[in-house]
C-alpha cells in the first residue's frame, strides 16, 4: 500500500476548515481549490451557478490518466453555520472545533482525502484512473450547487460522493427525495373579545389539519414532518393568516407523490371546511435514488475497501446529498463516509485515522 502523508493530510484540512465558506459564500475556498488543483496536474474549469446559489462557482476538474476507467469525486464546499472563525483543535488523535462553531469536516475531510490521494499518486507516478472532480456550493439546505452542475464537461458513468458519516467502508446506495410543501391559510381577522364569531382562525384551521395528517414515521420508506409554523400579531384578532412549512420524503417516489398528495388534500378539505383559503406551494427538492448491490460500482468500491482492511457495506439513509442529484441526472453515484461526526453542531469532529484510512481506500481505488 502506497503511504499516505498523514502530517500533510491533516495540514490540508486544517487549512480548509480555516477558510469560511458557509453557504453561499464559497468564492475564497473555490478559489483556494480551484488553483491547487491546477498545481496537481488537473485540468480545472469553473463552472458559474446563479447569484442567489452562491458568490463562488462548481469547480470540475480533470486529470487523464493511463488505466482505461474513469470516475468522478465530489464534495461540497459549503458548511453550515456557525461556520465562521474555526478555530480547529487535535487531541488524543481527534479534530475538533475549540466549541463555538462547527468543524467544517462536512465536507472538507473529503476534499482533503481526494487531494493528498492524487497528491500521493502524482509523487509515485503509478498508473491511475482519469479522475474528474465535482466540487459543488451550497450543498447544505438544499443541494443547489449539484442542481446546477454543468453535467457536459462530466465523461464518467459512474462517481463517488465523500459525505457521510459512520464508520470507514460505509456505503450509501439509497436516499430519498423530498418534497417541501409550504400552505399559506388566509381567515378572516375579528375582534377576539368582541366578535370572534365573525373571524375564520387560520390557526385553527391549520390545527385541524395538522392532527389529520399523517406525519413522522409512515412507513419503512417513507417520512413526513411540520417544520415551520408562522403567524399571528396579537391575542386579542382572531388570526387572519398564517403559513406552514412542511416536507415528505421517501426512498420510494410513488410512496412520495401519495403522502404529498394525502398532506395537499388534508390543508384543502380542513380550509373548504372552514370557509378558509390556503394556497399550497409543493416543491421537489431532490428526487431518491437506489443502485443494487450487485452493480459493478458497489463492487469496486467494496474491493478496495476490503484491500485497505475495511469492512464495506450497504446502508440507506433517510438525508439527501449531492448524490441524489447527480443519480438524477443519470451518474450512478454512492456516497461513502469520511468518519465525520455529529456534524452540523458544535461538538463535530472526526478521528484522523478516519481521514488516513478513507485517503487509503481512494489511492487504491484510483490506481486498480
Amino acid at each position: 500500500m502506497t503511504l499516505i502523508n498523514r502530517s500533510r493530510l491533516i495540514d490540508h484540512f486544517i487549512q480548509l476548515v480555516k477558510i469560511d465558506s458557509e453557504s453561499r459564500d464559497e468564492l475564497l475556498i473555490a478559489q483556494t481549490l480551484a488553483e491547487q488543483l491546477g498545481e496537481l496536474g488537473f485540468t480545472v474549469h469553473k463552472l458559474p451557478v446563479p447569484a442567489d446559489v452562491s458568490n463562488g462557482f462548481n469547480i470540475y476538474a480533470h486529470l487523464d490518466g493511463n488505466i482505461d476507467d474513469s470516475v468522478v469525486l465530489s464534495c461540497h464546499m459549503d458548511t453550515v453555520t456557525p461556520g465562521k472563525g474555526i478555530e480547529p483543535i487535535i487531541e488524543d488523535g481527534i479534530i475538533r472545533s475549540k466549541g463555538n462553531t462547527i468543524l467544517g469536516g462536512d465536507d472538507k475531510s473529503g476534499i482533503a482525502a481526494i487531494m493528498e490521494a492524487v497528491r500521493v499518486i502524482r509523487e509515485q507516478n503509478v498508473d491511475h484512473k482519469t479522475i474528474e472532480i465535482a466540487f459543488t456550493v451550497h450543498e447544505e439546505g438544499g443541494l443547489f450547487g449539484s442542481e446546477h452542475f454543468d453535467m457536459s464537461y462530466i465523461q464518467a458513468d459512474k462517481a463517488i460522493v465523500l459525505d457521510t458519516g459512520g464508520p470507514i467502508g460505509t456505503i450509501v446506495n439509497a436516499a430519498p427525495g423530498q418534497q417541501k410543501i409550504v400552505a399559506q391559510f388566509i381567515g378572516r381577522p375579528a375582534h377576539a373579545g368582541l366578535a370572534p364569531e365573525q373571524g375564520i382562525s387560520a390557526i385553527q384551521v391549520a390545527a385541524e389539519a395538522i392532527t389529520q395528517m399523517n406525519l413522522l414515521r409512515i412507513d419503512e420508506e417513507t417520512t413526513a414532518n411540520i417544520g415551520i409554523v408562522e403567524g399571528g400579531n396579537a391575542t386579542n384578532i382572531v388570526m387572519p393568516e398564517l403559513k406552514v412549512v412542511a416536507e415528505a420524503r421517501s426512498l420510494n417516489d410513488d410512496k412520495l407523490t401519495a403522502q404529498v398528495e394525502h398532506m395537499i388534500s388534508t390543508f384543502q378539505s380542513a380550509a373548504d371546511k372552514h370557509g378558509a383559503q390556503v394556497n399550497i406551494e409543493s416543491t421537489r427538492a431532490y428526487n431518491a435514488f437506489v443502485i443494487d448491490d450487485a452493480h459493478p460500482h458497489i463492487q469496486s468500491v467494496k474491493s478496495s475497501f476490503e484491500a485497505i482492511g475495511a469492512s464495506p457495506f450497504t446502508k440507506g439513509t433517510g438525508g439527501g446529498s449531492d448524490a441524489n442529484n447527480f443519480n438524477a441526472k443519470g451518474l450512478a453515484t454512492v456516497n461513502i463516509s469520511t468518519g465525520m461526526a455529529k456534524v452540523h453542531t458544535t461538538e463535530e469532529y472526526i478521528a484522523v485515522e478516519d481521514i488516513v484510512q478513507v485517503t487509503q481506500f481512494l489511492e487504491h481505488y484510483l490506481t486498480h
